[in-house]
């Protein structure tokens, strides 16, 4: 296979994707000693040894990497076999987890955030101002438009265009529910207060970028990296940066974003089909997982 054929192929394979997948069969050959080829019974048998030890959703994604592998190298899948599927809903009933979410932004701790950032925009050093703009453009921007934290990373700039005072237009070219890489064109309106359209505009100023990717790394004397950001650093982005301006909740994470925004527009009335729409769902159930929901117990709450 020529080079460029082999550049196209690993382009159309989510980065993300494939190093959990190679993690996953370095945990069956190397942590358990399985053989690839594999029988489903020695699937049978592996989920067996890891079924109390994993969760139900790390089990999974161990199968669907082990069925790539047998794809891609012109073997039979054994995970389709019928005692693998049983095995892993018997792991389901004994073991049942509740799913882990990431915390909610709460529009308050929002402000917070931002407002400390704007104070290290006035500060003397420049390193910090610079920090500070890419901070506020990528926490507003992640927050508003609910992106997920590697959605953030691909974003580039000749892909994001700024229509004056009417907000930006921008091009995401992949996400892990567009999985045939078509892209869409999203509006991010200006908005009154916490606005991303300021705080991208400045930091574009700031940045000097023109090209390439939106958010990149910054090092301590205030040099803008080459390369993306790596979506596993925007969670502690997020977290120094509250951690800077003293808003109280470390626990978020860069998932923190989307489920905010989403638990901020349910309260703010907005339709399940325009919420849909805006964030890109597809379904209810999808929604359902990032929507917290107030029942409304009214006199009868203690607080």
């Amino acid at each position: 296979m020529s080079d460029s054929a082999e550049r196209y192929l690993q382009a159309a394979r989510r980065a993300s994707t494939q190093r959990r997948y190679a993690q996953a069969i370095d945990h069956f050959e190397g942590e358990w000693g399985g053989l690839l080829p594999a029988s489903s019974e020695s699937i049978v048998r592996y989920l067996a040894a890891y079924g109390a030890l994993l969760s139900s959703s790390t089990l999974r994604t161990h199968l669907a990497a082990l069925a790539q592998w047998h794809s891609q190298h012109g073997f039979a899948d054994p995970t389709k076999a019928a005692r693998v599927r049983d095995t892993l809903r018997g792991i389901q009933a004994k073991h049942p987890q509740p799913v882990q979410q990431a915390a909610v932004l709460a529009i308050q701790d929002l402000e917070t955030c931002v407002g400390g950032l704007e104070v290290e925009l006035m500060s003397t050093k420049p390193t910090l101002r610079l920090r500070a703009a890419r901070d506020r453009a990528l926490i507003l921007l992640g927050f508003w438009r609910a992106f997920r934290g590697d959605e953030l990373c691909r974003l580039q700039v000749e892909h994001i265009k700024l229509n004056g005072e009417e907000g930006l237009e921008i091009y995401l070219a992949s996400s892990k529910t567009d999985r045939g890489n078509r892209g869409r064109i999203l509006t991010m309106p200006a908005l009154k207060r916490l606005c991303p359209v300021v705080a991208y505009e400045h930091w574009l100023a700031v940045s000097g970028l023109q090209r390439g990717p939106a958010f990149r790394a910054i090092d301590r004397w205030g040099h803008v990296g080459e390369q993306a950001l790596n979506a596993n650093s925007i969670s502690r982005v997020l977290r120094q940066a509250f951690a800077r301006s003293g808003a109280p909740n470390s626990s978020y994470s860069g998932h923190s974003l989307r489920r905010g925004f989403a638990t901020w527009a349910s309260r703010n009335q907005w339709s399940n089909k325009a919420l849909m729409d805006y964030v890109g769902w597809r379904d209810v159930q999808s929604a359902a997982r990032y929507i917290e929901a107030d029942a409304p117990f009214g006199e009868w709450a203690r607080r």
